[in-house]
């Protein structure tokens, strides 16, 4: 009995019942369209990196700065918050030394992936990116770094606006 399938009620449809006309059947190619929309905390900071800054967003309730923006408050729910030009320097909160690429390919000179505590937004606040120009032997949680953007005419509101962050104190 416990392998047994449920029985569910209705009628059932055979491909007979298609090619007789017995079922209402509508054919046609349709023109579905999207458009993807990241809200307005991201889209407010991916405009931010095409400015060539890095924004977060501050609840005057909880006094807490987050990055990337929240379009509210996560803690206390407060739709009030305020947007924040935060700076382009941090510390490294974590990081891998990677001798295999994102497409897991083998490399020589390692990718540094970390992530980023940018200045200005609460600790524990920030993003992940690379860390380059720097020894890998020489990378260490709290080290101070900078981001290094790409010139401004290259740039396209994502997060490779900015290349990669660097120590500022090499």
């Amino acid at each position: 009995m416990a392998n047994q399938l449920p029985e569910f009620p209705g009628t059932g449809l055979s491909r007979e019942d298609f090619a007789e006309g017995k079922v209402l059947l509508t054919r046609g190619s349709p023109k579905a369209k999207y458009a993807w929309d990241v809200g307005v905390g991201i889209s407010h900071y991916l405009d931010g990196l095409r400015a060539g800054e890095i924004r977060g967003s501050h609840c005057p309730q909880c006094k807490r700065t987050v990055v990337p923006p929240r379009a509210f408050c996560e803690l206390c729910f407060s739709p009030r918050v305020e947007w924040r030009v935060l700076q382009d320097t941090g510390k490294v909160n974590t990081f891998s030394i990677c001798y295999v690429t994102w497409d897991m390919k083998r490399v020589k000179k390692p990718f540094i992936p970390a992530v980023i505590e940018i200045d200005g937004a609460d600790p524990g606040m920030g993003i992940l990116h690379r860390i380059d120009g720097v020894d890998p032997d020489r990378v260490e949680i709290g080290m101070p770094v900078r981001a290094v953007w790409k010139p401004e005419e290259n740039r396209e509101g994502a997060i490779t606006d900015i290349l990669h962050f660097r120590p500022t104190e090499v």
